[in-house]
Protein backbone atom coordinates (compact mmCIF):
# COMPACT_ATOMS: atom_id res chain seq x y z
CA UNK A 1 0.00 0.00 0.00
CA UNK A 2 1.74 3.54 -0.76
CA UNK A 3 1.33 6.44 0.59
CA UNK A 4 -1.37 7.68 -2.14
CA UNK A 5 -3.85 5.13 -0.95
CA UNK A 6 -3.27 6.75 2.66
CA UNK A 7 -3.74 9.83 1.87
CA UNK A 8 -7.00 10.55 2.76
CA UNK A 9 -6.62 8.13 5.95
CA UNK A 10 -3.54 10.37 6.91
CA UNK A 11 -5.24 13.23 7.03
CA UNK A 12 -8.18 11.93 9.13
CA UNK A 13 -5.52 10.01 11.55
CA UNK A 14 -3.44 13.62 11.67
CA UNK A 15 -6.60 15.29 13.17
CA UNK A 16 -7.52 12.71 15.58
CA UNK A 17 -3.72 13.23 16.86
CA UNK A 18 -3.93 16.52 17.16
CA UNK A 19 -7.20 16.55 19.55
CA UNK A 20 -4.53 14.92 22.16
CA UNK A 21 -2.51 17.99 23.16
CA UNK A 22 -6.39 19.89 22.90
CA UNK A 23 -7.18 17.68 25.28
CA UNK A 24 -4.27 17.54 27.44
CA UNK A 25 -3.87 21.38 27.88
CA UNK A 26 -7.13 22.60 27.93
CA UNK A 27 -8.65 19.48 29.50
CA UNK A 28 -12.28 20.40 27.46
CA UNK A 29 -13.78 16.27 28.36
CA UNK A 30 -15.26 16.10 24.87
CA UNK A 31 -15.08 12.65 24.35
CA UNK A 32 -17.05 12.03 28.19
CA UNK A 33 -19.90 14.02 27.29
CA UNK A 34 -21.30 11.26 25.06
CA UNK A 35 -24.74 12.28 24.86
CA UNK A 36 -23.98 16.12 24.00
CA UNK A 37 -21.30 14.82 21.38
CA UNK A 38 -23.74 12.66 19.91
CA UNK A 39 -26.17 14.96 19.23
CA UNK A 40 -23.93 17.23 18.01
CA UNK A 41 -22.30 14.14 15.74
CA UNK A 42 -25.51 12.63 14.60
CA UNK A 43 -27.52 15.07 12.28
CA UNK A 44 -24.67 15.70 10.20
CA UNK A 45 -23.16 12.09 9.88
CA UNK A 46 -26.82 11.15 8.52
CA UNK A 47 -27.69 14.28 6.51
CA UNK A 48 -23.96 14.01 4.81
CA UNK A 49 -24.18 10.54 4.28
CA UNK A 50 -27.15 10.69 2.90
CA UNK A 51 -26.49 13.33 0.45
CA UNK A 52 -23.00 11.20 -0.55
CA UNK A 53 -25.04 8.21 -0.99
CA UNK A 54 -27.29 9.97 -3.46
CA UNK A 55 -24.33 11.64 -5.40
CA UNK A 56 -22.81 8.27 -5.94
CA UNK A 57 -26.07 6.64 -7.05
CA UNK A 58 -26.50 9.71 -9.52
CA UNK A 59 -22.87 9.45 -10.58
CA UNK A 60 -22.16 13.52 -9.73
CA UNK A 61 -19.02 12.93 -7.78
CA UNK A 62 -17.03 9.95 -7.05
CA UNK A 63 -13.95 8.75 -4.69
CA UNK A 64 -10.38 8.40 -6.28
CA UNK A 65 -9.40 5.03 -5.48
CA UNK A 66 -5.44 5.88 -5.26
CA UNK A 67 -5.41 7.81 -2.40
CA UNK A 68 -8.74 5.26 -0.13
CA UNK A 69 -7.87 2.43 1.85
CA UNK A 70 -10.15 0.38 -0.17
CA UNK A 71 -12.29 -0.63 2.30
CA UNK A 72 -16.23 0.44 0.97
CA UNK A 73 -19.28 0.17 2.95
CA UNK A 74 -22.77 -0.46 1.33
CA UNK A 75 -23.49 1.66 -1.45
CA UNK A 76 -19.72 2.07 -2.61
CA UNK A 77 -19.57 4.59 0.10
CA UNK A 78 -15.41 5.45 1.49
CA UNK A 79 -14.87 4.52 5.28
CA UNK A 80 -12.39 7.05 5.25
CA UNK A 81 -15.73 9.22 4.29
CA UNK A 82 -17.75 8.29 6.92
CA UNK A 83 -14.96 8.49 9.55
CA UNK A 84 -14.85 12.30 8.06
CA UNK A 85 -18.29 12.88 8.97
CA UNK A 86 -17.21 11.67 12.57
CA UNK A 87 -13.47 13.21 13.26
CA UNK A 88 -14.01 16.98 11.67
CA UNK A 89 -16.97 17.31 13.82
CA UNK A 90 -14.84 16.41 16.77
CA UNK A 91 -11.93 18.13 15.97
CA UNK A 92 -13.76 21.63 15.34
CA UNK A 93 -15.72 20.76 18.85
CA UNK A 94 -12.03 20.24 20.36
CA UNK A 95 -11.05 23.40 18.90
CA UNK A 96 -13.92 25.51 20.34
CA UNK A 97 -13.93 24.27 23.45
CA UNK A 98 -10.21 24.59 24.08
CA UNK A 99 -11.10 28.46 23.06
CA UNK A 100 -14.08 29.35 25.09
CA UNK A 101 -11.88 27.56 28.14
CA UNK A 102 -9.16 29.97 27.88
CA UNK A 103 -11.24 33.20 27.23
CA UNK A 104 -13.41 31.99 30.58
CA UNK A 105 -10.27 31.86 32.04
CA UNK A 106 -10.87 27.98 33.36
CA UNK A 107 -8.65 26.18 31.12
CA UNK A 108 -5.36 25.28 32.57
CA UNK A 109 -3.53 26.97 30.23
CA UNK A 110 -5.37 29.87 30.83
CA UNK A 111 -4.44 29.42 34.43
CA UNK A 112 -0.73 29.37 33.62
CA UNK A 113 -0.71 32.60 31.21
CA UNK A 114 -2.76 34.74 34.28
CA UNK A 115 0.49 33.40 36.54
CA UNK A 116 2.80 34.64 34.74
CA UNK A 117 1.35 38.13 34.48
CA UNK A 118 0.89 38.38 37.82
CA UNK A 119 4.40 37.15 38.66
CA UNK A 120 6.06 39.34 35.78
CA UNK A 121 3.73 42.75 37.77
CA UNK A 122 5.04 41.83 40.88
Amino acid sequence: MTMGRLTYFSVLALCAVMMIPLELLFRPRVLGQRRRLGRAILPPLVLFTLWDLVAIARDHWSFGAGNLVGWRLPFDLPVEELAFFVVVPICAIYSYEAVRLTLQGTSPVAHRIRGRKERSRA
